[in-house]
């Protein structure tokens, strides 16, 4: 398989192209800088996703000769005070939230724009979406903006699997609760796991999930995807 990770620079995106894919598979990241540590057989693509028209050129351009079969797409910004107690929509700078919907819903719909023609070559083409459970009703959250775009990242999903379920397109939305973005796949998942005391998500158990959603055959997928931390009292 050639898999493309967008947003791969730290975090989960890092996570994923250090985690995915197994022997004979090919693993590309995207993002502005080069990962600190990109494994020795990845490819990296130098894009910035909050530039959406610009940056789905230079990946298009990138991947069209050697073709591609899954896309991840691993972008998603927030506000300045997202998930603190006293964060206000009504103190929101526009031009940030102008920004966070070029990146979080324009890019990914040109990005998919353009390399849809390039998956749908694949005899089993795969996207996959990484949302958040800040995308899905009863949330409990009050980012206006942030919830905003990845409920619309979920109806982003919904159409192209109905647009494209004749061509074999698998689309998989992946709603993700709060991260522990402090340990990465180096750090063992029995000490990873400790972090916050069950609050948050050890990127090895998102990594586990998508490499099984990418280990099923070309008859079945997977849809959604919720994955809470266990002590998220939301879920």
């Amino acid at each position: 398989m050639r898999i493309l990770v967008v947003g791969a620079s730290k975090g989960l995106g890092q996570a994923l192209v250090q985690g995915l894919g197994g022997q004979g598979d090919t693993l590309i990241g995207v993002s502005r800088s080069r990962p600190a540590a990109l494994p020795g057989a990845a490819q990296w693509i130098e894009a910035d996703l909050g530039q959406p028209r610009q940056a789905a050129a230079i990946i298009q351009e990138a991947v069209s000769d050697a073709g591609l079969d899954v896309l991840v797409y691993n972008v998603g910004i927030w506000e300045a005070r997202a998930f603190e107690e006293n964060y206000s929509f009504l103190e929101d700078d526009e031009g940030q939230i102008e920004r966070m919907v070029d990146t979080n819903i324009t890019a990914p719909l040109l990005l998919i724009k353009r390399l849809l023609p390039l998956l749908l070559q694949s005899a089993r083409p795969r996207i996959i979406l990484t949302g958040s459970t800040s995308g899905l009703p009863g949330s409990g959250r009050p980012e206006v903006t942030f919830g905003a775009s990845k409920f619309g990242l979920r109806g982003i999903a919904e159409s192209l699997r109905e647009g494209f379920r004749e061509q074999g397109l698998g689309v998989s939305c992946l709603n993700l609760g709060y991260l522990n973005t402090e340990d990465g796949l180096d750090v063992p998942l029995a000490e990873a796991e400790r972090r916050g005391e069950g609050s948050l998500i050890p990127l090895h158990d998102v990594v586990q999930v998508c490499r099984m959603m990418l280990s099923l055959s070309s008859a079945s997928y997977v849809r959604d995807i919720t994955l809470p931390a266990l002590r998220d009292e939301r879920f």
